[in-house]
């Protein structure tokens, strides 16, 4: 599929996957405050970044499906085209919903597209190179690379900001997303250059070909959790840490304001806070592939689950900015070393032909599972409080460990190397 050899196909994924990842941590220590600036509620906050996750739901399984049948580096170049629209957008939204509204649509789209081609392009030159590769340790060094990638991007979003205020701009929190859109260009041309993939031309006749597919591909894909409960209760983990998720990524730059006083001066702080924690989370990355050995994945997944909760009730109840700032680091750092175990337990479950299908399932549930803890837990910080919406949050991760614990009780070897039975998926 891609003649490189493993090392090679190592070090482009890896590259890659810093690239997709720097603009995104550019953004994260401005997103939240950068609409609170131009008038919006955390509720209203909440509502529109929840199209992204609804348009993921609707669009997930078919751009998958798209991914596996007509070329993952082909989807992932019209998916980075689809980013660069969405932040235009968003950045001309000022105080509307609907523009904001389509601009988090786009993003959706962007997110449906890419999530999952990359992995599946990776794993699958890795396993042509080496049928025996060691993918957690492969996706392990992602999430390091993930956690570096979206640290850099924080810690340059403060300087960003300040620069912008020194040009006189009337909107600093806005130059973050114009670099944002000059790194993912360099992403597009990274991608194009390095991910190596045999496909036949795309022609008109080969589109036709490849569209036929995605119906099957998506019946069979989700024929596969219908058939096994293993897969099932992997994939529900999401529902639970996608809700979850919301908390930490909506809710701290809303806290350090409230200790600040301001918009900018939380701004300033969380971009080095965000830098620490993506640090945190590769560290993470790093350290967990031995302790989930030690003890199992789905067991190190469910002790995960549960430190990553209590971590988030620290968000909510401790006083001061450092306070705040160490739970939100820790809230990282376990969430870096989740990312690992879940994947590797996922890939180990499903064949080439479908990963990237089944990759948007899983992708799609935590997604919407996002969208709906956004909603949520925006209106009860709106109508009760922050601290109240964050610790919902918490006990929502918390329950995540359950369907870890019932799915090891269903593997059928030893709970590290989950077996594949053979099901007719499509029936």
């Amino acid at each position: 599929m891609t003649g490189l050899d493993t090392r090679t196909v190592n070090r482009r994924f890896l590259i890659l996957r810093g690239l997709r990842w720097l603009p995104t941590g550019l953004l994260i220590p401005v997103f939240v405050l950068f609409f609170m600036e131009r008038g919006f509620t955390l509720g209203e906050i909440g509502l529109i970044t929840a199209v992204q996750g609804f348009t993921v739901f609707f669009f997930e399984l078919p751009t998958g499906g798209l991914a596996d049948a007509l070329g993952r580096r082909r989807v992932l170049l019209g998916a980075t085209l689809a980013e660069l629209v969405a932040m235009g957008v968003l950045v001309i939204a000022y105080d509307s919903m609907w523009v904001a509204g389509l601009g988090f649509f786009l993003q959706g789209i962007y997110r449906a597209l890419e999530s999952g081609p990359l992995d599946s392009w990776y794993v699958d030159a890795l396993h042509e190179t080496d049928p025996n590769a060691d993918i957690e340790k492969g996706m392990g060094n992602s999430g390091v690379v993930i956690g570096l990638s979206l640290a850099a991007g924080s810690l340059l979003s403060s300087p960003v900001v300040v620069l912008a205020g020194s040009m006189g701009l009337p909107e600093p929190l806005v130059l973050p997303i114009f670099v944002a859109m000059g790194l993912r260009l360099v992403e597009f041309a990274a991608m194009y250059l390095l991910m190596t993939e045999v496909r036949p031309p795309l022609g008109l006749g080969e589109i036709k070909r490849s569209l036929a597919e995605v119906p099957q591909l998506i019946k069979t894909s989700v024929g596969m959790v219908r058939a096994s409960a293993l897969l099932a209760l992997l994939v529900s983990v999401e529902l639970f840490w996608g809700f979850g998720m919301a908390t930490f990524e909506m809710f701290p730059p809303v806290r350090l304001e409230a200790f600040t006083g301001s918009a900018e001066q939380a701004g300033a702080i969380m971009g080095p806070a965000a830098a620490a924690a993506w640090g945190a989370s590769a560290l993470g990355a790093a350290l967990v592939t031995r302790f989930s050995r030690r003890i199992g994945p789905y067991r190190a997944g469910a002790i995960l689950r549960v430190i990553q909760g209590v971590a988030v009730v620290g968000i909510g109840l401790f006083a001061g900015v450092a306070g705040v700032l160490v739970a939100y680091i820790t809230s990282y750092l376990i969430h870096g070393a989740s990312n690992p175990v879940h994947l590797a337990l996922l890939h180990r479950q499903v064949e080439s032909k479908h990963r990237t299908t089944f990759l948007s399932i899983n992708s799609m549930v935590g997604m919407t599972a996002g969208s709906l803890g956004g909603i949520a837990l925006g209106a009860m910080a709106d109508a009760i409080s922050v601290s109240v919406a964050i610790y919902l949050g918490a006990a929502v991760l918390i329950l995540g460990a359950i369907p870890y614990l019932v799915a090891r009780r269903k593997d059928p070897l030893t709970f590290d190397q989950p077996a594949r039975k053979e099901v007719n998926y499509a029936s």
